[in-house]
């Protein structure tokens, strides 16, 4: 016997027979449960940009307890698991990757560019599932997807369609973020830098000339548009 407690040989033997048992799965507390209890959990699903983060973490082990709490009481559960694409997010790790290489995308072309990225995402995606099964965290395992799967795309083409047909998706002029290269970005994408602006006093003349109001902006432009100037008493 070990003189000192070593948690992963404890955790990682009872994390798989859990898992064989099949304790996970919908049917995995089938002996106590009760008729029209239903409970279920989309798991966010984390993108396959890098490896998980002390976020993740926190929100995992908030929806584990949760889900445990309700096999418990007798609620057939469903924690659905799975990864996220992330788009040009993913994208971008992989070309930068390729730059450190000393080559770029359109060097390699668009079939082994996306070879580049699958491979990425089969290395970034088991060190997430493989995270998460340290950490402990109980979702139904052979549910497991990731948002390139076949029926999740069909999915999002079907709601995208019907939000269409239902006037609720509409193509019209927008401000958005635009990269001459990648084109259209999300500003979740977007890395913002400070820059230093300038603060301009700007003097409001009353109309019947006994004097004027200072304005402070960093908007001079919007100074000739004005109308009106509302002053607290």
């Amino acid at each position: 016997m070990s003189e000192k407690y070593e948690p992963s040989q404890v955790e990682d033997n009872f994390y798989k027979i859990w898992e064989q048992r099949g304790y996970f799965e919908i049917e995995g507390n089938q002996a106590i449960q009760e008729k029209g209890k239903n409970f279920a959990i989309m798991m966010p699903p984390p993108n396959v940009t890098g490896s998980l983060h002390i976020g993740h973490a926190l929100t995992f082990t908030l929806q584990d307890v949760i889900t445990r709490y309700k096999r418990m009481d007798g609620y057939k559960t469903l924690w659905q698991p799975g990864t996220d694409h992330a788009g040009i997010a993913t994208q971008n790790v992989v070309e930068k990757q390729l730059i450190a290489q000393g080559t770029s995308k359109e060097e390699l072309g668009r079939e082994k560019f996306l070879e580049k990225v699958w491979k990425w995402k089969e290395y970034s995606g088991g060190t997430i599932v493989h995270q998460m099964r340290k950490l402990g965290v109980t979702p139904a395992w052979s549910r497991e997807r990731f948002t390139m799967d076949e029926g999740l795309k069909e999915a999002v083409k079907e709601a995208f369609v019907h939000l269409y047909n239902e006037g609720m998706i509409v193509q019209n002029n927008y401000m958005v973020n635009w990269c001459t290269h990648d084109g259209a970005l999300s500003d979740i994408e977007v890395e913002h830098d400070e820059v230093n602006g300038k603060f301009y006093h700007m003097n409001y003349h009353f109309s019947d000339g006994s004097g004027f109001v200072t304005v402070a902006t960093t908007r001079p432009e919007t100074y000739f548009g004005d109308t009106a100037v509302m002053v607290h008493p």
